[in-house]
């Protein structure tokens, strides 16, 4: 299975694309889809659509899985990250993709083994996992990474209400 793992974000969506199944995993590319500050919202919206159809038309994925929206404190912010979120998710249903969803706490538990370790951890749990070099660059692009691994050690379980595409 190949996952295209997305981290939501107005300025900065991270993206990572791992394959494999179970324990067996490589990686594919990773970055961010950055948007200019001078860009008007629905400017913004525009773009991180447009970048996530077209990774999903290069990398050819699966399924996707996005990051759950948590708010902690600012709720201004956690709106625009949520509308963000929200055109990834056209994007993939637009492309017949199924979506799963984790917490910033199920992706630290599947890819380190502990729901509460810290940034530190999990990014050197995904250069050992995918057999990277170094950690991956930038935080956004790890974090996105973390969420494939996560779809991938989730199977198909992870997909309530929607079905994985059979393999032709």
């Amino acid at each position: 299975m190949r996952v295209l793992g997305l981290d939501p974000g107005t300025a900065t969506t991270g993206f990572g694309v791992v394959a494999g199944a179970g324990s067996r995993l490589s990686h594919v590319a990773h970055g961010t889809i950055s948007t200019p500050a001078g860009l008007s919202f629905a400017s913004r919206l525009n773009r991180i659509f447009d970048e996530a159809a077209l990774l999903i038309e290069t990398y050819r994925p699966d399924a996707v899985s996005i990051e759950k929206l948590y708010f902690k404190q600012n709720v201004t912010t956690g709106i625009a990250v949520a509308q963000a979120r929200g055109v990834l998710a056209l994007a993939a249903v637009r492309a017949e993709l199924p979506i799963a969803e984790f917490s910033p706490t199920q992706t630290k538990l599947a890819v380190t083994g502990y729901g509460k370790a810290d940034k530190r951890q999990v990014q050197e749990m995904i250069r050992v996992l995918l057999n990277l070099d170094g950690i991956p660059r930038p935080d956004d692009a790890a974090d996105a990474l973390g969420l494939a691994i996560c779809c991938i050690h989730a199977g198909p379980t992870a997909f309530i209400g929607s079905e994985l595409k059979k393999e032709a």
